[in-house]
């Protein structure tokens, strides 16, 4: 494969853009944004190393933008980083294993030429034809797992409608092509979005504006969701979809 193939769309981040250079999230804070574990989100940012018994150690490099933490909780992941493990969710809901998709990753930034190609545009635009490519021409054994995110409809290569889904929900930049606002994927009703240039990129409903935490802290607190509803300017209905949401996750 060439890169000469794809025109390059997406223009480098900027050094001191703050979705890339801002630490917003701590670990917890974006697997609860994106309904993963904690745990799953942690291999991505951190990555791993495995000891299988009798055999070499295997190891997992990082596969989305986070910062080394200076005190244990202290927010490490910039909004870059939550876009990327947006769309490392989609490829979960898919049931492609991550440790498979890994080497097709890297296909993608080396052939994209850019940095943070999954939180690009042009992995919505150009991605599902690259890894069908990808696919089509390597020898590498897993190579195959990547049509497994792979559809063609009236002969284009488009993602799985799962991994659609979660890409529909990022909102990218005309500037650059970089995600610059996520619609979270918990909800059924409430519309929550992140977006790092309101409220340190905290979850908020789009809705009315206010912060998720602040809400669920009234409610939490015993006050009655109809009279935090009013407070806020957020539509009943979304307060109550968030509360669900909440109450499963500390189940």
């Amino acid at each position: 494969m060439s890169t000469t193939r794809w025109e390059v769309r997406t223009t480098p981040p900027k050094t001191d853009d703050p979705r890339f250079d801002v630490p917003l999230y701590t670990f917890a804070e974006a697997a609860r944004a994106l309904d993963v574990s904690p745990t799953t989100l942690a291999t991505w940012g951190r990555g791993y190393t495995r000891r299988p018994p009798g055999r070499k150690p295997v190891v997992g490099a990082p596969i989305i933008t986070a910062m080394a933490e200076v005190h244990r909780g202290e927010p490490s992941i910039p909004f870059v980083g939550l876009a990327e493990g947006m769309v490392l969710a989609a490829m979960r809901q898919a049931r492609v294993p991550m440790q498979r998709v890994r080497p097709a990753l890297d296909v993608l930034s080396k052939e994209m030429g850019i940095t943070h190609a999954l939180a690009s545009r042009r992995l919505f635009t150009d991605g599902a034809e690259l890894l069908y490519d990808y696919a089509e021409e390597s020898s590498d054994p897993d190579a195959g797992v990547a049509k497994q995110l792979v559809v063609v409809r009236n002969g284009q290569h488009l993602f799985v409608e799962v991994v659609q889904r979660y890409l529909r929900r990022i909102e990218y930049s005309p500037a650059d092509g970089y995600a610059q606002l996520i619609r979270l994927p918990a909800y059924q009703v409430a519309e929550v979005v992140a977006d790092p240039t309101r409220s340190f990129g905290q979850p908020i409903f789009a809705r009315g504006g206010a912060r998720v935490a602040d809400v669920l802290g009234r409610f939490w607190a015993g006050e009655e969701l109809i009279a935090v509803a009013d407070d806020y300017g957020v539509p009943l209905t979304d307060i109550e979809d968030v509360v669900r949401v909440a109450s499963r996750r500390a189940a």
